[in-house]
């Protein structure tokens, strides 16, 4: 696996034993990238460890709400409404123009407790969200899209 920096490298060898502690069987690993997959439930998660300058990293969790959706002004409105709300992360589109949920933080000073409250949150969040806006605008929840 290559890493950019050192502080990326020792973060993804710091959380790799919290992820398989935290979520067992359910995580995978990505050979050749710092990245995790995690599926709990219907929600399938990305755990991505990124460097952040030279000196530190940065975690995030993604996950996929919907695809196929009709990108109207009304759930872009909706979307950013729902932002202003989250106590962590937010929504937004990916070049695919896909809907995505998404969390990020810091690596260096991350502990074992931030890292699954941030892939939980992300994981409710899309079981919050991903029934409601398939049924409003369209498309296909992001699991059975897959």
């Amino acid at each position: 696996m290559e890493f950019l920096t050192d502080a990326q490298r020792e973060c993804y060898e710091k959380i790799t034993p919290w992820m398989h502690e935290l979520f067992g069987e359910q995580v995978k690993t990505e050979a050749e990238s710092p990245i995790f997959h995690v599926m709990v439930g219907a929600a399938f998660v990305f755990v991505q460890v990124s460097a952040w300058g030279e000196t530190d990293s940065t975690i995030t969790a993604r996950t996929y709400v919907a695809s196929g959706t009709e990108l109207t002004s009304e759930l872009m409105l909706f979307l950013l409404r729902e932002n202003d709300t989250m106590r962590f992360g937010a929504f937004g589109i990916d070049e695919d123009k896909d809907i995505v949920f998404q969390h990020g933080i810091v690596g260096s000073t991350c502990d074992q407790n931030e890292l699954e409250a941030t892939i939980k949150s992300v994981i409710d969040t899309v079981d919050r969200y991903d029934e409601h806006i398939v049924n409003t605008w369209g498309g296909t929840k992001a699991m059975s899209a897959a």
